[in-house]
């Protein structure tokens, strides 16, 4: 089954993305790099609760 996670930018801490993941394949929390627009850059991005 797949679960809705939030990605947050680890630079200004402003939620960005959601998605989904299976929590079966990624058991950790995700860390990805995307487009920021709040920093106009692309930054690391970490799951949040």
């Amino acid at each position: 089954m797949r679960t809705k996670i939030t990605l947050a930018c680890t630079e200004c801490k402003r939620r960005n993305y959601d998605m989904t993941k299976d929590k079966k394949t990624h058991p950790d929390r995700m860390e990805t790099k995307k487009y920021c627009r709040f920093c106009r850059t692309h930054t690391l991005h970490k799951e949040t609760k």
